[in-house]
C-alpha cells in the first residue's frame, strides 16, 4: 500500500497532507527517511516525527451530537472542552470531518479515515449540510431570495442555498432550515449578519446522507452500513 494512504488510514491526516509530511522528511519506514512513492507492507515500522504510527485496525465513522460551547480542536490553551474530550477512552485516534464553531451545535462526523475526511470537505464534491437556524427577526422575501441566489461576503459570494420550513417559534423568534454545500468559516452566521439578523441558535441537522435524528447532545453512534455506502458514493 502507498505510504500516504497507509498514513491516512491510520488517522494521521488527509492523503494530501500526508504526502506533504513525507516530502518534508518527517516520515521514516524501517528507520529510513521515506520518499514519495514508498510502499508499506505488514510488519513495517512507520514513524512520523520520531513517533511510531499504529496501523489502522478498522475504519470508524461516527455521528456525534456536538453540544454548544465545545471546540472542534484537539486541545485548547484556555482549557475549554473539545470534542476529543468525549472520545478520551476511545481505542482509535479520531478527528472531525469539518468543523462547527464554538457556539454552534449538532451533527459532527468523527473518523479515523483521513482520506474520507479530505474528500467530504473538498469543495469539488459539494457535500450538502443542513442547519436549523433560529433568528431574532424574520427575513424579508428579498433577503430569502438573496440566500437562494448567493450572499456577498468579505471572501466572496456564497453558492445558492436551499431555504425550507420557514416559521415563527413559540417564543417569538423565527426559524428556518438552510442547506449549503460550502465550508466557509462561520458561513451561515456571516450570511445572517449581512442580512442584519442575529443568529440565536445554529444546529447542524444533516451532513450528506447522515441525519442527527434523536441523538442526544454529547453522545455518539456508529453509522449504519447504508450511511457509509452512501457517503462513499457521494465522494467518488
Amino acid at each position: 500500500m502507498r505510504l500516504q494512504k497507509w498514513m491516512a488510514d491510520a488517522g494521521i491526516a488527509s492523503r494530501r497532507k500526508c504526502e506533504e509530511l513525507i516530502e518534508r522528511g518527517l516520515v521514516s519506514v524501517n528507520g529510513h527517511v521515506a520518499q514519495i512513492g514508498c510502499t508499506v507492507e505488514d510488519g513495517d515500522v512507520v514513524e512520523y516525527d520520531g513517533r511510531r504510527i499504529t496501523p489502522a485496525a478498522e475504519r470508524i465513522i461516527l455521528a456525534f451530537n456536538k453540544p454548544r460551547g465545545v471546540l472542534c480542536t484537539a486541545s485548547d490553551p484556555q482549557g475549554r472542552k473539545t470534542v476529543l474530550d468525549y472520545f478520551a477512552d476511545f481505542p482509535s485516534r479520531l478527528y472531525s470531518i469539518g468543523r462547527l464553531d464554538y457556539d454552534s451545535e449538532g451533527l459532527l462526523l468523527m473518523t479515523n479515515d483521513g482520506d474520507l475526511a479530505y474528500r467530504m470537505t473538498h469543495p469539488k464534491y459539494e457535500i450538502e449540510k443542513t442547519y436549523h437556524v433560529v433568528l431574532d427577526a424574520m427575513l424579508t422575501n428579498a433577503q430569502l431570495e438573496t440566500l437562494r441566489t448567493g450572499v456577498t461576503l468579505a471572501d466572496g459570494v456564497t453558492a445558492p442555498a436551499r431555504v425550507e420550513n420557514i416559521r415563527r417559534t413559540d417564543n417569538g423568534h423565527y426559524a428556518l432550515d438552510l442547506t449549503i454545500h460550502e465550508g466557509k468559516n462561520r458561513e451561515v452566521r456571516r450570511m445572517m449578519e449581512v442580512m442584519g439578523r442575529q443568529t440565536i441558535r445554529l444546529q447542524r441537522t444533516r451532513f450528506a446522507a447522515v441525519r442527527l435524528g434523536g441523538l442526544r447532545a454529547g453522545t455518539w453512534r456508529e453509522l449504519t452500513k447504508v450511511e457509509v455506502i452512501e457517503l462513499d458514493a457521494l465522494c467518488k
